[in-house]
């Protein structure tokens, strides 16, 4: 059952038996590969198009209609951080709203694109749902800075004392185990496993727990895929709980030395075949050069092999409105930077 860290703290959740570290529910996937290997590769991958060289397209995203808004929406805001409207409440998934991917604000990833809202803007929000604790999901200056906006943070297991640290109120957060639910205004939250790990130091790899998302209100199915190796939970996710309106799929930050832990194109499409989903959006992309890829190879990619496989994908602009389950016309937008140089 889900778990409010009001009644369990971290020595409470040893005393229900919950593991020193986590592992993934198929043993034989390994967590990561070579780590001289990856250095290697990092080192001597040529790539055209790391990052953009010009500004990608980009909506802002008015406050005061985030907050009007009734419609069953989504919006990108970079990465895998969304924000949906759902029965007329507002749920953030993964917002990160800080310049780098980073524990400090001066190295590491760097954001290709500013949020389409200011985080200071934001309106009041129901619901923050985290997948896993990685910086580019589980951002603390956002988390800080949003906390008293925030109703409810539903997050996994040992997540949760990390924001208690953090100055987060323990009434506000809710810790979960793979397949606990917890029902918010209405709207049921299930916590699904997914094929990865976690950590944000040397030392603490794998002592939080990871997964994705569910998400079940009056009229509409949604699923949050965080990050994840492709793995036959995928199709229990969806012999469970599908079919989905939408599929938010992790298609991004890819490549053979760590495929178990993250999905190539094909597997993401294959993913959200599995997951019985109606319409696919590929998240994970576009926002951080995490990978070896060129930055907009994973919608190019996914675009072709969902066409081939009569998937409906969308890829909507950082920022713009998207109906759930409607399937907009693609328009390519990463192609506009070789527009504008041609």
């Amino acid at each position: 059952m889900a778990t409010s860290l009001l009644s369990c703290s971290e020595s409470d959740s040893n005393t229900m038996q919950y593991p020193k570290k986590f592992t993934n529910s198929d043993p034989e996937f390994q967590q990561q590969g070579n780590l001289f290997e990856i250095i290697k590769a990092y080192f001597r991958t040529e790539r055209q198009a790391p990052k953009p060289t010009s500004a990608i397209p980009l909506e802002m995203i008015s406050v005061e209609s985030l907050a009007s808004e009734q419609s069953d929406v989504v919006y990108r805001l970079g990465h895998s951080s969304i924000a949906m409207k759902v029965d007329g409440q507002l749920i953030l998934a993964d917002p990160v709203f800080s310049d780098r991917a980073s524990p400090v604000q001066f190295f590491g990833p760097k954001r290709f694109h500013e949020p389409p809202i200011k985080l200071a803007e934001m309106p009041n929000i129901d619901v923050v749902i985290i997948s896993h604790d990685h910086y580019d999901h589980l951002d603390k200056a956002t988390v800080k800075e949003l906390a008293d906006k925030v109703g409810t943070f539903l997050v996994p297991l040992r997540v949760g004392q990390r924001m208690v640290d953090w100055g987060i109120p323990q009434s506000k957060v809710v810790e979960l185990n793979w397949w606990d639910a917890k029902t918010v205004n209405g709207i049921e939250f299930v916590f699904t496993p997914t094929q990865h790990f976690s950590g944000r130091g040397v030392m603490d790899g794998n002592t939080t727990l990871w997964g994705s998302w569910v998400i079940n209100s009056a009229n509409k199915r949604i699923f949050f895929s965080g990050d994840s190796g492709y793995f036959s939970g995928f199709k229990e996710i969806g012999d469970k709980y599908g079919p989905f309106d939408l599929t938010m799929i992790e298609t991004g930050a890819y490549n053979a030395l760590w495929s178990n832990i993250h999905m190539f194109p094909e597997q993401s499409v294959q993913a959200h075949i599995d997951l019985r989903g109606k319409v696919m959006m590929p998240i994970h992309n576009s926002t951080f050069d995490l990978a070896l890829h060129d930055w907009y190879e994973p919608l190019e990619q996914a675009l072709e092999i969902s066409a081939a496989k009569g998937v409906a994908m969308v890829s909507p602009v950082i920022g713009q409105k998207l109906a759930i389950g409607e399937a907009l016309p693609i328009t390519k937008w990463w192609r506009e930077e070789d527009k504008a140089q041609q």
